[in-house]
Order: C-alpha cells, then structure tokens, then sequence
C-alpha cells in the first residue's frame, strides 16, 4: 500500500470512530437537538406569528406576554412583538456568528498551515505578527472600522471575523508543524511531493478535526462579540434586531418591564450554550486519546 493510501485508510477509520462517539454521547445528541430546534425557530418561527417585526400594534404597548393579542412574549415600547423580533434576532446574530466564524477558520487555516509548512524564520515571522496582532483591543479595531464604513451587518461580521483568526491559526500551526516531523509526511517529501500535494494530501486532513472543533467553538465566540457590539450600541442598529440589541433595549426598561430582556436573554444563553456542547462533544470525539 502506499503511503498516501495508508494515510487515507487511517483517516476514514478516525472519522468512522469519531461519528460513533458523537452518536453515543448523550449530550451531544441533545445539544444538537436543542441545536437544531434554535436554527429552526429562527428560520421558520416569525411566520407562526401574525405579527412582522416592523409592525406596531399601538393598542399593546409594552405589555406583558399575552395570548389575546397574540403576543406570546410581549411588546417592546413601540408595540412590536417580542416573539418575532426576538427570532428575528436568533437569526440575525446566528448568520453573523456563522458568517463570522467562518471567515476566521478560513483565514486562520491558511496563515497556520502556511506558517508550519514552512517553518524558520517565516514561521517566526508570522506568529510574531499573530502575537502583535493579539495585544490590539478587536473593539478598537472595530471602532474604527465602524467609523470609516459605517454600521453594515455585513461589515460587522467581516470585522469580527478578520480578527477571530488568530487563535485557529495558532492551533493549525502547532498541528502542523507536528505533522511534517511525522514518517508518512517526510516520506512524501522524500518521494517528490510538492508543498500543494503535501498541505492538501497530508496536512489539512489531518488537521480537518481541529478545524470542525475550532469552528464550532469559534461560532459562540462570534455570536457573543456580536452582542456585546450590538449591547454598546456599535453593531446591528434599528430596525433590524439582533440579540444583542434587543437585550440593550431591554436592560433600559428591566424593572418596569422584565419580559423585554429576559425573552432575548434566554435565547442568546440557549444557543451559546447548545453550540459550546456540540463543539465540546465534537472535540471528544475527534481527540484520538480519548478512548
């Protein structure tokens, strides 16, 4: 067999044992459950509603959740309803966190890979680059990007992803730089295989798993960032709503009127939660230590 074969045979057997691990744990399983739940709310929920997000029901606001109206979690002070706004916002912040997340896997797979590939001093050129770029506050970078382009979501994301690297590229980096000390990668070498044939045959399956781990764990990362740019007022702004600044609107009237946080809350605390238990049972799985 050749080395590439017995390369590919042995990740198809830890992919194989890493799905059977994620089916039997329990945890993962309602976590992706409860998961799925929340990405389905966020998709399909407002149309179960009369209410649009935008709409003002004039004879109810700021009212309680009722069901005479139909506001099953209240009205904020303009009269719109909770309940569509608040899914509305479970989608907003899911896409930015998602898009978010993404953007920073991506950038931090290629710099990391990049950086342990090559090794010497261009390694050590870039991770003091990373390092640099870890002492400067991202609120400050975002600021500042806020102010010469404006308050686009689209921007935001962008933003918050463009510095969310820095972590996964360090991972892939040290995971890279363990691979090419490994026998089938220097036998690879050995055989004529270029640096494009190395990364794509030899590294980046390999560092696949760390990467799935990494993006699922990246995602709450994002989705949080996002709401606390949004709580202080530089992210997602009026009328469209995120849960970061539902809960802003809501701290304002927590005393006269609980529900307008609590709703957004709740909500933001179930799906940080449900994506850090998916990537947690994700990373067990994928660990070839764990047994």
């Amino acid at each position: 067999m050749t080395v590439e074969g017995a390369d590919s045979q042995r990740q198809e057997t830890l992919w194989r044992q890493a799905t059977g691990r994620v089916l039997r744990s329990q945890s993962a399983r309602v976590a992706g459950g409860a998961l799925l739940l929340l990405v389905l709310a966020a998709l399909l929920g407002p149309a179960l509603s009369p209410h649009d997000a935008a709409g003002t029901d004039w004879q109810a606001v700021g009212v309680a959740p009722t069901l005479e109206r139909q506001h099953w979690l209240g009205t904020d002070r303009l009269g719109r309803d909770l309940f569509v706004r608040t899914l509305e916002g479970l989608r907003m912040s899911l896409g930015i966190g998602v898009m978010a997340a993404l953007i920073s896997i991506v950038i931090g797979t290629a710099v990391g890979t990049f950086a342990g590939y090559a090794g010497g001093r261009r390694d050590a050129f870039i991770m003091r680059v990373v390092d640099v770029l870890y002492a400067v506050p991202y609120l400050l970078f975002v600021i500042l990007l806020t102010v010469v382009a404006g308050r686009d979501p689209w921007l935001l994301f962008a933003a918050i992803g463009a510095i969310g690297w820095l972590s996964t590229a360090r991972i892939v980096r040290s995971e890279a730089r363990a691979l090419m000390q490994r026998e089938f990668v220097a036998a690879a070498i050995a055989c004529g295989a270029g640096p494009a044939r190395v990364v794509l045959r030899h590294l980046w399956p390999n560092v696949a798993g760390l990467v799935v781990v990494q993006a699922t764990l990246t995602v709450p990362q994002m989705i949080l960032a996002e709401g606390f740019l949004s709580f202080l007022g530089l992210g997602v702004q009026e009328p469209l709503a995120s849960l970061g600044n539902l809960i802003a609107d809501g701290a304002i009237d927590m005393e006269t009127a609980p529900w307008m946080l609590l709703a957004p809350a709740v909500m933001l605390f179930a799906l940080v939660l449900a994506l850090n238990l998916v990537g947690d049972a994700l990373r067990n799985a994928l660990d070839p230590r764990v047994d």
